[in-house]
């Protein structure tokens, strides 16, 4: 097996590890372990890709399709 050593972690962040593994009842390393395996299980999506994905999902924003948006469509009831 491969070993990681990783330097200039900040004392935050060590700490806040350190408090996890505890709370959880595991070393310092499977707990690290742990976090790494289950952010390594999500689909890796680029920045860039993430990026596209937003801005296709505005062009569909209420507004731009020509919808009255939620607030408009509230306003309106109320002054009935």
């Amino acid at each position: 097996m491969a070993t990681l050593h990783v330097r200039n972690i900040p004392d935050k962040l060590y700490e806040e590890l350190k408090s996890r593994a505890k709370a959880e009842g595991r070393s310092l390393s499977t707990e690290v372990l742990y976090i790494l395996k289950r952010a390594l299980r999500r689909p890796y999506r680029s920045q860039k890709d993430l990026l596209k994905s937003i801005q296709r999902r505005q062009r569909f924003t209420p507004a731009k399709a020509g919808t009255p948006s939620s607030l408009e469509l509230l306003r309106e009831d109320r002054s009935r």
